[in-house]
């Protein structure tokens, strides 16, 4: 079997050395062996830098990327947990008024909808899509683009592209996550930024005349909620689509939903606590013990 020059060993140098260029044999013959280098032990090679995974060779016109478009240090089950680990991460912050699912076609687009609750933005449901790029988590940040454009200093016009380089002018792996851009998204309704905006006249209005900007984002929020009926633009089983209020369908699983929303008073009832309990559930009497004196 032929063994990889840079993982075999020379011999234990403790042993007994035989004469040079020469080695005995089982029978007792004298046969030549090659010379020996002149250090005991061969050095493993340093790794070079961005070097692919033995099991998915790279790809012949890019080095620094493999065949299938991820980068050439991770390997497409690499990408595929990356983007696992941050939706899990969306999922435990628990993010107020966003939801997002990757799509059923590929987990480097994900669909999300925004809901405003307040501001200037009150009432408004934008959704957007996020666009990850194939060499994550060692790329450029996600893209994130609304459906329809907003009218918004950091959003463009056009293309509604949210301005996400903004807050991460260089993505890095490990500190940024997706959910950070998410939660940018939701906060740019509430903290009007026009500095270098993608909008100037949304910029412009904001700094020189609010009332129109204020008119301007209420024709924007009004326009958007007319269209979130529509059909996604994008085929896929899991975009995010809205129905109209059916009784029918929807007030079932109203009631379901408060029905099965517990009481203040039941928190306590049926939770299992480990360790001393200092108050009384219910009150701010402590040590749990009763006022009365025990009677003899």
């Amino acid at each position: 079997m032929n063994l990889n020059p840079f993982w075999s060993m020379s011999a234990n140098t403790s042993r007994k050395q035989r004469p040079d260029n020469e080695e005995q044999s089982g029978n007792g013959e004298q046969r030549a062996s090659p010379a020996r280098l002149p250090f005991g032990k061969k050095q493993l090679p340093a790794i070079p830098k961005n070097a692919a995974p033995i099991t998915k060779p790279t790809a012949m016109g890019n080095p620094a990327q493999s065949a299938n478009g991820t980068h050439a240090s991770y390997g497409p089950f690499y990408l595929e947990y990356s983007l696992l680990a941050e939706f899990t991460l969306v999922i435990k912050q628990k993010l107020p008024g966003i939801y997002v699912q990757p799509s059923y076609k590929s987990a480097l687009m994900w669909f999300g909808v925004i809901f405003i609750r307040h501001g200037l933005y009150q009432d408004g449901v934008f959704k957007f899509t996020v666009y990850i790029p194939d060499n994550y988590p060692d790329g450029e940040c996600p893209k994130l683009v609304f459906d329809i454009p907003v009218f918004h200093p950091l959003v463009d016009p056009v293309s509604g592209e949210l301005d996400v380089r903004r807050a991460f002018n260089k993505w890095r792996r490990n500190h940024n996550h997706i959910w950070q851009v998410l939660m940018y998204a939701r906060t740019i309704f509430y903290k009007i930024n026009t500095t270098e905006p993608l909008n100037p006249e949304a910029a412009v209005l904001y700094e020189k005349d609010v009332q129109l900007f204020k008119s301007k984002v209420v024709d924007s929020v009004k326009l958007c909620n007319s269209h979130l009926f529509d059909q996604p633009k994008i085929d896929d089983p899991y975009a995010i689509s809205f129905s109209p209020w059916n009784p029918a369908i929807h007030e079932e699983a109203k009631e379901q939903m408060f029905t099965h929303k517990r009481r203040p008073e039941d928190h306590h009832k049926g939770t299992q606590v480990s360790g001393l309990s200092w108050v009384k559930p219910g009150s701010t009497q402590p040590f749990s013990k009763d006022d009365s004196p025990p009677q003899s």
